[in-house]
């Protein structure tokens, strides 16, 4: 399909009755569950669900917690520049659940905390637990303002939904039900968040499938494209997609988000048992490669429309970010309320995204900052909790609205942001993992891995890497029937999932690059956070022997023990029935038992 002129179709009066009975759905829950709380509902209810969920809506709010707007909207056009290899997450997903499930979740379990950060204080100390708070909360709050403002200004301009309402009604919700419902209404609207967003991209995808024939033919299309690139084994760090730097870059990515982040560990927290966190995390795996697994194809679509008419070049839209809503309205513009379905999609990965970070920001505020403080009752305590939900709502909004002032610093701020959960890993993985690991030692490796981090991120902000370490695919505009400038072809923006470099004709014509820009800096942005976290293990670790580390006495349960592995577990199920076969033949040759009696004694045994 090839685009005639620059119009789009407006959002009808279906497509807004469908966007806002998302939003009146979503209050609805958080008002269920503050009238159904409303006497027994303590702190811990409020905060954590009284430890009392079960492992499928956990899961799913898992997954619906970190699958913002940005994924609905971005990940299709990363696909789309840059080709599907970013699919390649999935193997990253794998490898994070097993890290997240067996090293960090029992730890955070057994010792029952209602925040994150309690871990570094019995760990380390007070200072590297509050190092580790503020981090949390400045990264949450601009994380959160920027989700909240990226598809709401997308959306704007193509289909024409005012922005500022967008912003204000979902910063509104978002805040309202987490207020009034406290966890259980964040888990549960998560749960019908996540059906919407699958709706969404079915939506397209059945469309798209229907229009161009068949998935052959859109595969085939992106093929010939050379958006099917999965295999690119090429070791080189400063190439910015390759099979290693997907693999593992996402793989510390997502398990800096799934193991340390509060928004997460309250999750597990919640759970009725150790297994059924376990249970939810892996559950968690399948919906979060369901939800890549359809972007990505959404992706191959968008590209199998596109392929001889790219709608950025040729100024249909004036945003990469815009490209998915401009299909939506291309494609489904004449079907009343479809639009509307997808824009709801865009919005429920917001609400989800903020809902969980305002929770997790008050669960924090709570733990962190007024409770070893203030001698306060569990009823002062539950409304300072709904206030402070109130507070981080109104302030995510106003983040939002100087968002809409950064104008190109965006996709910086979001660089930033990612480059904050690498030190953060590194600091819990040196606690977990390393018992000789001391206070001296978390805090040096925490600020050597956030300097180094930074450093790299701010310097590739700077200097853009070159052209051959990026190699954005090639967009064309022949098909086009407008006319524009060609100049304007040949400026176009690779467009990345978390970071944004750009290639123009006056950098490459930069008379000065110092020798860093070409290395250092041209680091592929998927390593940033290994990075981070490296380094603070390694200093970490070298401070601490230096500075009496190997004679730390520990208090139990705060590091990672054998008998928390699945593996050894396994191990010992297997053994146990060789000891007990062994047991019972000693039994029978020493007291001569009957056969009965050695059949209760086994019975016995395994009760």
């Amino acid at each position: 399909m090839e685009n005639k002129d620059n119009t789009t179709t407006s959002f009808g009066t279906w497509d807004y009755v469908v966007f806002a009975l998302m939003l009146v759905i979503s209050a609805v829950i958080g008002v269920y569950y503050a009238i159904a709380k409303r006497r027994e509902q303590t702190p811990m209810d409020f905060l954590v669900a009284g430890q009392s969920m079960t492992a499928v809506p956990v899961a799913l709010s898992l997954t619906a917690s970190f699958m913002s707007a940005i994924t609905v909207l971005a990940t299709p056009v990363e696909v789309y520049c840059n080709g599907a290899i970013y699919v390649l997450s999935c193997l990253g997903f794998v490898l994070m659940v097993a890290i997240s499930s067996e090293i960090f979740l029992p730890i955070f379990y057994r010792l029952g905390l209602t925040s994150t950060y309690e871990y570094l204080e019995l760990r380390f100390n007070k200072v590297v637990r509050l190092f580790g708070t503020v981090l949390f909360i400045v990264q949450t709050l601009v994380y959160t303002g920027v989700v909240i403002y990226a598809p709401a200004l997308a959306l704007n301009q193509v289909t024409g939904i005012n922005l500022w309402g967008a912003l204000i009604s979902t910063g509104l919700v978002c805040t309202f039900y987490c207020t009034l419902g406290g966890f259980k209404a964040v888990v549960w609207t998560d749960v019908f968040q996540m059906s919407i967003m699958l709706a969404g991209f079915l939506a397209v995808i059945v469309q798209s499938v229907r229009l161009q024939g068949g998935v052959s033919v859109i595969l085939n299309d992106s093929a010939d494209g050379g958006r099917l690139n999965l295999w690119d084994f090429d070791p080189n760090p400063l190439r910015r997609h390759t099979f290693w730097t997907v693999i593992i870059g996402s793989t510390f990515v997502w398990t800096s988000m799934y193991s340390i982040n509060q928004a997460q560990v309250q999750r597990y927290v919640s759970c009725k048992t150790l297994l059924h966190a376990k249970m939810a995390l892996y559950i968690n795996l399948v919906s979060l490669g369901t939800i890549l697994l359809s972007s990505v194809f959404c992706g191959l679509c968008l590209y199998s429309f596109y392929k001889n008419c790219d709608p950025w070049t040729s100024k249909m839209v004036s945003a990469q970010d815009q490209l998915m809503p401009y299909l939506v309205m291309d494609i489904l513009g004449d079907y009343p309320g479809i639009p509307g379905l997808f824009v709801a999609a865009a919005y429920s990965g917001t609400l989800s995204t903020v809902s969980s970070s305002v929770n997790s920001l008050a669960a924090v505020t709570i733990a962190e900052l007024i409770g070893p403080y203030f001698s306060l009752s569990e009823q002062k305590l539950s409304w300072a909790s709904k206030g402070l939900c109130v507070f981080y709502g109104v302030v995510c909004i106003g983040l939002a609205a100087l968002a809409s002032l950064m104008g190109g610093l965006l996709q910086t701020a979001i660089s930033v942001v990612g480059t904050l959960n690498g030190p953060l890993l590194g600091l819990f993985s040196l606690g977990i993992l390393f018992p000789s690991a001391n206070s001296k030692g978390g805090l040096a490796g925490l600020v050597s891995g956030l300097v180094v981090s930074l450093w790299i991120c701010v310097g590739a902000q700077i200097y853009h890497p070159l052209p051959e370490n990026t190699r954005p695919l090639h967009l064309q505009t022949h098909g086009c029937s407008v006319t524009t400038d060609e100049n304007d072809l040949m400026n176009w923006t690779s467009y990345s999932t978390l970071a944004s470099y750009v290639t123009s004709a006056e950098q490459d014509k930069a008379v000065y690059r110092p020798l860093l820009a070409d290395y250092w800096y041209s680091l592929s942005y998927m390593y940033f956070c290994p990075m981070g976290t490296l380094v603070c293990i390694v200093i970490g670790q070298i401070v601490s022997l230096f500075s009496g580390g190997r004679t730390l006495k520990l208090e139990p349960g705060l590091t990672l023990a054998k008998e928390d592995l699945t593996c050894y577990k396994i191990y010992k199920n297997l053994k146990r029935p060789q000891e007990m076969q062994t047991d019972l033949t000693w039994l029978r040759r020493k007291r001569n038992l009957a056969e009965p009696t050695l059949h209760f004694v086994m019975w016995s045994w395994i009760s």
